[in-house]
């Protein structure tokens, strides 16, 4: 949880530094990652919706580490999505606008995938027949769609 927050808010920082910049320069630019992150939310919600829940072999999963927390952000396309708009709607171009966010976000972060990461333990027993994730599944696919439909719907 720590390595996750503290690497999404590396990102979110060094996204400020740059692409503040040319999110506020080019609109068209800011317009397309918005409509990416739109059929992003759909694509996955495609693949929970078709997905049939089967559970794979018996094993324990490796553990979790900081340094895989933090570059996981990195690679998550959501979080580069929500780095990028958020800069763009939120942070100006002073560095205590940038700093003052980071650190909002560094606030609201930590104790969002700590919900996360307890909701995921106390599932996981529940879990185990592929009809219940399953179920789950469609669940979470239904809400991203609403998203999706959400950030579509014209403002």
């Amino acid at each position: 949880v720590l390595g996750a927050t503290l690497g999404f808010v590396a990102l979110l920082v060094l996204a400020g530094l740059g692409l503040h910049r040319l999110l506020a320069g080019w609109p068209a630019f800011a317009l397309a990652l918005h409509w990416a992150g739109v059929a992003f939310l759909v694509y996955m919600a495609c693949k929970l919706l078709r997905d049939d829940g089967a559970i794979g072999p018996e094993g324990v999963p490796p553990r979790a580490s900081f340094w895989n927390g933090a570059l996981m952000q990195w690679l998550n396309p959501k979080a580069w999505l929500a780095a990028t708009a958020g800069i763009g709607l939120y942070a100006d171009d002073s560095a205590t606008a940038l700093a003052q966010f980071a650190a909002l976000y560094l606030l609201i972060c930590y104790p969002s995938l700590l919900c996360w990461v307890c909701a995921g333990t106390l599932l996981q027993g529940r879990l185990r027949r592929s009809s219940a994730l399953r179920l789950l599944n469609r669940l979470l696919a239904v809400l991203l769609l609403l998203s999706a439909a959400y950030l579509a719907w014209p403002s």
